[in-house]
């Protein structure tokens, strides 16, 4: 990691941490900064040697403009700003909505079924990579199952690059330029962080899964967790190898 030298983590919610990337950047001493707009912290200023990581949360695109999430047009301004910088971004779920909005994209509420029907995607599904993309290949070599936790899809800005797919929502990795990924689905998650996620995030749950949602998640959670952290983890890898400069 000899470009990347602070990771800038702007987090939405207190559940909705770095997580994997947290213990990645320690892991290769990269100094860690969680800013929390929602909570009136300063944008950062940002230099050459920042990767910024943009975190999940319940709110959304639509969101921005409402009085309930006044930060949320702040933080899309800093990363169209940060965009216009070329510099390094990873965005996760909300933060790859983000990400696709300040470059033009913007979201829909993912629907599902005949006739189709507003439907989270939530849970552990497989997801699915262009044939076209060589950088992530190996990792798609066997199924690549991720988490799923989001009730819209995004739709991709002209210039964004589709990498992988799911069943579900077409749109769940891809890159801007080539110094910016967002992923709809989730990488950083440990155990832990699920099991608070289904308990606190419960009315969600019922909403894409029913009212036994929680237990299957917890099955899901027992059953992928842990075997597919590897594979989690050289994503994550990947990721930083591809945004170091």
């Amino acid at each position: 990691m000899k470009g990347i030298r602070r990771l800038l983590v702007l987090q939405h919610l207190e559940i909705e941490g770095p997580g994997l990337f947290e213990q990645f950047a320690k892991q290769r001493n990269l100094k860690i900064e969680i800013i929390r707009l929602d909570n009136k912290n300063d944008q950062p200023q940002t230099k050459k040697g920042d990767l910024i990581l943009i975190m999940g949360g319940p709110m959304g695109v639509k969101d921005i403009g409402s009085e309930r999430y006044p930060w949320l047009k702040l933080e899309r301004d800093f990363i169209k700003k940060e965009l216009e910088n070329e510099r390094p971004i990873i965005g996760v779920c909300l933060g790859a909505q983000l990400l696709a909005s300040a470059a033009g994209g913007d979201v829909e509420i993912l629907k599902y079924g005949s006739p189709p029907k507003a439907l989270p995607e939530i849970g552990w599904s497989q997801i699915f990579i262009e044939k076209s993309n060589k950088d992530f290949k190996a990792l798609f070599e066997d199924p690549f199952h991720v988490l799923h936790w989001h009730g819209d899809r995004i739709l991709l800005p002209n210039e964004a690059v589709l990498i992988a797919s799911s069943a579900r929502c077409k749109e769940q990795f891809f890159r801007i330029g080539d110094f910016a990924y967002g992923l709809q689905f989730h990488i950083e998650t440990t155990q832990t962080m699920i099991n608070k996620w289904i308990k606190e995030d419960k009315e969600f749950v019922f909403k894409g899964l029913g009212s036994n949602g929680q237990e299957i998640l917890r099955e899901e959670n027992k059953k992928f967790s842990e075997k597919t952290l590897l594979k989690r983890k050289l994503l994550i890898n990947k990721l930083f190898e591809l945004l170091d400069n």
